[in-house]
C-alpha cells in the first residue's frame, strides 16, 4: 500500500523515481480503510533528505500511511529553507492535541552537549512525555534514542574517544521479538555518533531489552515495552553515499570502518542494510497495526507488545 505525502513535497519525485507508491489525497478518501497516522519529528539538519529515507521505508509497508511531519515550535532550522519548513511542516503545539498511531523522532547534531543545553530540551521533554498519551507506539533515532532514555529512565551518555563511524555487524540478541522477524542473526548497520549510553546504567534499568549490538559500538536496538517504545542508536534509514557524504564534508578526517570497498573512497559503498531497514520499519509498522485502536480517541493507551 502507498504512503500518502503532499504532492509537491520534493521526496515525493524521488520516491516515484524509486517506484514507491505515493497516495494524493483524491486516491487515499476513496480507500474505505483507515490510514495509520504517523507522526515525524525531523530534528536532522538536512530535512529534506531525512524526510525521503524515512518515507521511503514507510512507504514500502503493506499498509496505508499518512505521514505528518512535525517540527520544533520555536525552534528555526539553520539547514533547511525556511519556505520548505512552512509548507510541509507543522509546530508540534499545532499537532499536540490530536493522536498517532506511530511518532518517529529522529538524530540531531546536539549529541556533545549536555541535554540541558539543547534549546529546545524543555519542548522535547514535553513531547516524550505526550507521546505516553497521544501516540500508540514510538521510535526514536541516534540522539534522540539518548534523550528518550535519559528522560524516562535517567540513563546517561558519555563522549566517545573516538567517533563511532562506519558500517558494522550486529548480532540479534531477541530473535523472537516481533521487531527482528525475518532479520539474520547478524545484520550490518551504519553507525556515525559520537557519544553513548552509558552501558552499566542501561544494563541496570528494569524493563529494557537490548534486541541487537556490536562489541565494538555497543547496544544497536533497545525495547522499551512499558513506555511502548523502540530504541535505534545507528541508522538503518541512511542511503548508500549518507556515510561517504559525511567523510567528504568533514574532509575525510576519518575513515568510516568497513565502508568504502578495500578502504579506497575512490570507490562507490555497496549497500548491504538496505533489506534491514526495510524488515525493521516494516515490523513496527505491522506491530502498530496489530495493537492499535481503531479509535483515535483511546490513542496511546493500549498495552504494550508483550501479548503478541
Amino acid at each position: 500500500m502507498p504512503i500518502k505525502i503532499p504532492d509537491d513535497l520534493p521526496a515525493r519525485q524521488t520516491l516515484e523515481a524509486e517506484g514507491v507508491t505515493v497516495m494524493g489525497e483524491a486516491d487515499a478518501v476513496r480507500q474505505d480503510i483507515r490510514p495509520l497516522q504517523i507522526g515525524l519529528l525531523n530534528l536532522m539538519p538536512d530535512k529534506v533528505r531525512t524526510e525521503t529515507q524515512l518515507a521511503r521505508l514507510l512507504g514500502a509497508t503493506p499498509l496505508q500511511i499518512e505521514l505528518t511531519l512535525v517540527r520544533m515550535t520555536d525552534h528555526v532550522s539553520r539547514n533547511t529553507a525556511q519556505d520548505h519548513m512552512e509548507a510541509f511542516y507543522r509546530p508540534w503545539e499545532d499537532v499536540r492535541e490530536e493522536r498517532f498511531d506511530g511518532f518517529i523522532i529522529t538524530g540531531a547534531p546536539v549529541e556533545r552537549m549536555p541535554y540541558e543545553d539543547v534549546n529546545y530540551w524543555e519542548e522535547l521533554r514535553q513531547i516524550l512525555a505526550w507521546t505516553q498519551t497521544n501516540v500508540h507506539r514510538t521510535l526514536t533515532i541516534c540522539w534522540a534514542a539518548q534523550a528518550a532514555l535519559y528522560h524516562f529512565h535517567g540513563i546517561p551518555k558519555r563522549v566517545l574517544d573516538a567517533k563511532a563511524y562506519g558500517l558494522y555487524p550486529h548480532e540479534v540478541h531477541a530473535p523472537a521479538s516481533p521487531f527482528l522477524r525475518g532479520f539474520a542473526d547478524v545484520f550490518n548497520v551504519p553507525v556515525s555518533r559520537w557519544t553513548e549510553v552509558c552501558p552499566d546504567a542501561l544494563g541496570a534499568a528494569e524493563r529494557l531489552e537490548v534486541l541487537a549490538s556490536n562489541p565494538v559500538t555497543g547496544p544497536c536496538l533497545v525495547d522499551d515495552p512499558a513506555h511502548r517504545m523502540l530504541h535505534m542508536f545507528n541508522h538503518l534509514e541512511y542511503d548508500t553515499e549518507t556515510l561517504a557524504n559525511e567523510f567528504f564534508r568533514d574532509g575525510g578526517a576519518q575513515l568510516p570502518h568497513r565502508y568504502f570497498p578495500e578502504d579506497n573512497p575512490s570507490r562507490r559503498p555497496l549497500n548491504s542494510w538496505r533489506a534491514h531497514g526495510h524488515l525493521l520499519i516494516g515490523n513496527w509498522i505491522n506491530a502498530i497495526y496489530q495493537t492499535t485502536p481503531f479509535d483515535l480517541a483511546t490513542m496511546g493507551m493500549a498495552g504494550s507488545l508483550e501479548a503478541l
